[in-house]
């Protein structure tokens, strides 16, 4: 039998689609981990500077840190994307219309014959997705203290990066730099790192962008980051 193609009226996918607090189509689309209930990021997160609660279901997301327990849908917002004909290319114009109004784009020089990506990728680029075209964050990765540990008769000391300054994709999450961290500093197995910004010990699905917004508060890069022994428990 012939395949048929399967339509389906957009309007019946908006409840499944749509952000409840701006009735807008998902941008960067993020669910509560507490409740999964998804909503754009700017959204979701200027409701919980006045408000610790789901403003779908009215549950206590966390008393002092409810911005922890937000997580990013990428599958969500790829659904959007694809099911929304024109979103994905407005919201890159309108991106890079922002940073163009701030002076954040590079612009070439004439006559240098080189074709410069957008700041946040380039518009119609199957190759969008790699990582050389994601906005990059500069960070400082230092030891948190000397920690010196007893393993198998000798005493293991946790070394200092030879370079603490790292630049890279906000989509970089903490697995990431804890995996690099343990190739660097050959962390013998047994002993786990953990990951400190602000005091604040860090999850290993979180990512930079949402570490600077939530940790950083906007200050300028770079962003100071920790690393330690975990504590056994």
């Amino acid at each position: 039998m012939e395949e048929q193609a399967l339509k389906i009226k957009i309007c019946e996918m908006n409840p499944h689609i749509v952000c409840s607090l701006c009735a807008g189509y998902f941008i960067d689309a993020t669910t509560v981990t507490e409740c999964l209930h998804t909503f754009c990021k700017s959204c979701i997160v200027k409701h919980l500077q006045s408000s610790h609660s789901c403003p779908q279901c009215g549950l206590k997301i966390h008393e002092t840190q409810p911005i922890f327990h937000l997580r990013p849908d990428r599958t969500m917002q790829d659904i959007v994307f694809k099911l929304v004909p024109g979103l994905f290319e407005g919201e890159e114009k309108r991106k890079e219309e922002f940073h163009r109004s701030r002076g954040l784009i590079v612009l070439p020089k004439e006559g240098d014959g080189k074709i410069w990506p957008k700041v946040s990728c380039m518009l119609n680029n199957p190759k969008a997705y790699q990582y050389k075209y994601d906005e990059q964050i500069c960070l400082c990765l230092d030891r948190y203290s000397p920690q010196k540990v007893d393993l198998h008769g000798g005493h293991y000391d946790l070394p200092i990066l030879e370079r603490k300054f790292i630049r890279c994709s906000i989509r970089v999450l903490v697995c990431h730099l804890k995996t690099m961290l343990n190739k660097k500093l050959t962390v013998p197995a047994g002993l786990k790192l953990e990951i400190v910004c602000e005091e604040e010990d860090l999850a290993d699905e979180m990512s930079l962008k949402q570490i600077f917004l939530v940790c950083w508060d906007n200050r300028p890069t770079p962003m100071m980051m920790f690393y330690r022994l975990k504590s056994p428990d």
